[in-house]
């Protein structure tokens, strides 16, 4: 018998839901609201869950099981597969939108530059657990890459971060006007570089603080993140959503941590939103700002 799989976390306009796949009928979304509960228990194992490229989804050819602690829930040949033609991997140059460049704030010393698709209006600043963004400038996306690489090498921007680390700054933001000093400093030093491209239309310093979207007032330090494996049981109530990051508290009121991109791939069943969480709960990493790792 065919099942419902997860199919991971998605952010869009009425905010974060998880998402599912059927082959035979198809997608479908939860949303993850505060408040809400929230009650599963995994299947036997944790399958790829094959490529989507916009509203089009090719399963796994080969049905290949993934490992349950993978951050990827694509087996390699479909990974591959995703990565031949895509922006992120530089490997699709002739799209032809608009890029918006960013500098994202995650935490202090915590901020990177990255460019996402003008069209998805900020979803990838969501996705990534932005606390706080400034666009920097918009125009075609060789310009934009170009302009990501040259505040990289002048400014020692990062593009990326350890998760662990954003995750550690997210328990006690600074207050969002110290975050707006911080993104507008970097930003006039950005605008004051030579070798920013022409056809890049610099954009006026105006941070975005997602504090209400991601309901911080209601994340509590974590207490362990939940470690996913066949036949166990994850349950309690939603407190708040950050990028993939889903803060529950359970039956025990623990303050707990699920990764949904370690979700994806799962079949689940439903579970009591009472019930004993009896899946593993592994103390959280504490990482220094190194700029390495995902995202």
């Amino acid at each position: 018998m065919t099942h419902w799989r997860c199919a991971g976390l998605r952010w869009g306009r009425s905010g974060p839901a998880l998402a599912w796949h059927h082959p035979a009928h198809g997608d479908r979304t939860s949303p993850l609201s505060p408040g809400r509960p929230l009650g599963f228990t995994t299947g036997p194992g944790r399958w790829c869950v094959g490529v989507r490229r916009g509203a089009r989804h090719t399963p796994c050819p080969a049905g290949a099981e993934v490992s349950a602690s993978a951050v990827s829930a694509q087996c390699p040949e479909c990974a591959r597969l995703d990565r031949s033609y895509s922006v992120a991997a530089d490997t699709r140059t002739d799209d032809p939108r608009p890029y918006d460049v960013y500098l994202a704030w995650f935490g202090p010393d915590l901020i990177k530059v990255g460019i996402t698709a003008t069209e998805r209006e900020g979803a990838r600043l969501l996705e990534q657990a932005a606390l706080s963004y400034t666009l920097l400038g918009r125009g075609p996306l060789m310009a934009a890459r170009r302009a990501e690489a040259v505040l990289g090498a002048a400014l020692g921007v990062p593009d990326r971060f350890p998760y662990a680390a954003k995750r550690a700054a997210r328990e006690a933001p600074p207050p969002q006007r110290e975050r707006a000093a911080a993104l507008a400093a970097l930003h006039a030093r950005a605008c004051a570089l030579g070798g920013l491209p022409e056809s890049l239309a610099l954009c006026p310093c105006a941070p975005v603080h997602h504090d209400a979207v991601f309901h911080l007032d209601r994340v509590r330090p974590v207490h362990g993140v939940i470690r996913l494996a066949p036949g166990r049981t994850v349950a309690g109530q939603v407190e708040a959503v950050a990028g993939p990051d889903v803060h529950l508290t359970d039956s025990a009121d623990r303050a707990l941590l699920l990764d949904t991109r370690q979700l994806a791939g799962w079949p689940l069943a439903a579970a009591p939103a009472d019930a004993a969480t009896t899946a593993e709960v592994a103390a959280p990493v504490r990482e220094a700002a190194k700029p390495e790792g995902l995202f």
